[in-house]
């Protein structure tokens, strides 16, 4: 059998009616072909170094391993109890030693005054500038009564807290080098990393000074639940207990990550480990410097994400955006006419393509300026200006999510087949059944039943319901009528905003059919 190829005519070579030798054609074809696939991404892809080495030289001077001690008191008649640490903190393993040994001695009498404690732990850390400023994680540093720097060659400084962020979980140090230069790196961009990308970690594990590993980048952009703000690298470079605060560098010697955590159920390493991405460090560490806090933009609002259920019920064509469940009195959502049941797609002209993404685009923002902010409101878009606000100062004066006011008189009763739940208006009886506050407003759920819709999404006795696709219920005939409503627009699912002891939430249900 004779094969044939057949090659297409490339962008800007002579038309096929100017003919050319059939050898000559063939060749330029060869030529063509193989400077596209020089010119091509792949091609760009950069290969593996043969040796690390000329890296680790330049970079190990930089990092520094971090000592922390702690006085812990103690007093006679009950065991202490154990401080709760992020994965992979120092601290950790320190204190289930010290309890457990204090266990076994039978250290717990009622009567005995026990001696303070000097409970010392290590980690990792990195300079970035010469006048000794120190980056690290706040769970390496938390509750120390004293820090203390080593450098490479063994030199030792004392230490001082310049400011730390629990959220994100990032601390900035600062010491006194003396006059000695000292090596600092610089941060790179981690979002130009790429799933594959070498990395190379360096730190502190175990307390056995400057280790240097290396990996690639396994993952990105990682919620592993730590915090509103988790935007991490996954890698598989060797992370261990005390790497916790070093750099992950990429191979320009630059910092895309700050290690943080680990996963796993021995303690050691088993492959994987999170780094803080510098795009999220980066900003953070700026404020720790210049405030000794961090200040990040503050919206007001309560989110959700929003399901395949809920764009349904709502109209929208993609799940996408993030679901308002609930607007704080006072904050720039409720000054900007945001309302409970819009999902906000744009923000600040950037896309929220998830629930997730919208605390980091709200924080990073710049506080005290008016951005436009894209909402999805009764079937349409709609723009809307919000002055930002600032979080830590809403932390301060605990502003929360405002409560609904009003509540029906007369009790009344009802049944949701296509819900499968039973209703009441919310009487004197119920408030004091269900721990209702007297501004609650709805209607309250007294049945469920197992193998209902809602069941099958969490409601349960106790529930109130404030609305119904998005229009406020008092009755359980007003819930009935929005279900019916939904089934007359064609609608498969129904959007409820529900209020559970205060806390708002919307809850799209399927409706059942028949």
């Amino acid at each position: 059998m004779r094969m044939t190829t057949g090659l297409m005519t490339p962008i800007g070579v002579a038309p096929a009616s100017i003919q050319a030798p059939a050898a000559l054609s063939r060749l330029l074809a060869i030529a063509i072909f193989t400077l596209a696939l020089i010119l091509s991404p792949v091609a760009e892809a950069k290969a593996p170094p043969a040796s690390f080495a000329d890296l680790a030289e330049k970079l190990l001077p930089s990092v520094v391993n971090i000592s922390t001690t702690q006085v812990v008191r103690q007093q006679g008649g009950s065991r202490p109890e154990m401080p709760n640490f992020p994965p992979g903190s120092p601290f950790e393993e320190f204190f289930k030693d010290f309890f457990d040994k204090n266990q076994k001695n039978g250290q717990g009498g009622q009567n005995r005054q026990r001696r303070p404690r000097r409970a010392q732990s290590l980690g990792s850390g990195f300079i970035i500038d010469k006048s000794g400023i120190v980056v690290t994680n706040n769970h390496v540093i938390a509750d120390a009564d004293e820090i203390k720097i080593r450098l490479q060659d063994d030199t030792e400084y004392e230490a001082k807290l310049l400011g730390r962020d629990p959220k994100v979980d990032l601390a900035v140090l600062k010491f006194d080098p003396k006059g000695r230069d000292l090596t600092a790196v610089t941060f790179g961009n981690s979002d130009k990393m790429r799933v594959g990308d070498w990395v190379v970690a360096i730190g502190n594990p175990f307390g056995l000074g400057g280790t240097v590993t290396a990996g690639i980048v396994s993952a990105r952009g990682r919620d592993i639940n730590q915090g509103p703000y988790d935007d991490f690298l996954q890698t598989d470079a060797s992370i261990n207990k005390g790497n916790s605060g070093g750099p992950l560098f990429n191979l320009e010697g630059e910092v895309i990550g700050v290690n943080t955590a680990i996963f796993s159920q021995s303690g050691g390493s088993v492959g994987i480990g999170f780094a803080v991405s510098s795009r999220l460090a980066k900003p953070v560490i700026g404020q720790l410097r210049e405030y000794g806090h961090t200040r990040r933009g503050w919206l007001g609002v309560r989110i959700q994400t929003v399901t395949e259920e809920i764009a349904e019920s709502l109209g929208l064509k993609d799940q996408t955006g993030a679901l308002v469940a609930d607007v704080t009195k006072g904050g720039p959502a409720e000054a900007s006419g945001i309302e409970a049941g819009d999902v906000i797609l744009k923000f600040n002209d950037r896309v929220v393509e998830t629930m997730r993404k919208l605390p980091r685009i709200v924080a990073e923002t710049k506080i005290g300026v008016d951005v436009p902010v894209e909402v999805w409101r009764g079937g349409r878009k709609v723009i809307v200006q919000a002055k930002i606000g600032e979080l830590e100062k809403a932390e301060e004066a605990k502003l929360v999510p405002a409560a609904l006011t009003g509540a029906p008189e007369e009790p009344k009763t009802g049944r949701v087949d296509a819900l499968g739940i039973d209703l009441s208006l919310i009487s004197d009886s119920l408030r004091a059944q269900y721990s209702l506050g007297e501004k609650v407003k709805g209607v309250i759920v007294t049945n469920v039943d197992g193998d209902g819709p809602a069941a099958e999404k969490g409601i349960r006795e106790g529930d109130v319901i404030v609305e119904v696709a998005q229009e406020e219920v008092a009755t359980p005939d007003d819930v009935a009528k929005g279900i019916t409503s939904a089934r007359e627009k064609g609608r498969g699912s129904v959007l409820l905003l529900i209020d559970r002891q205060g806390e708002m939430r919307f809850v799209a249900l399927r409706i059942k059919q028949g």
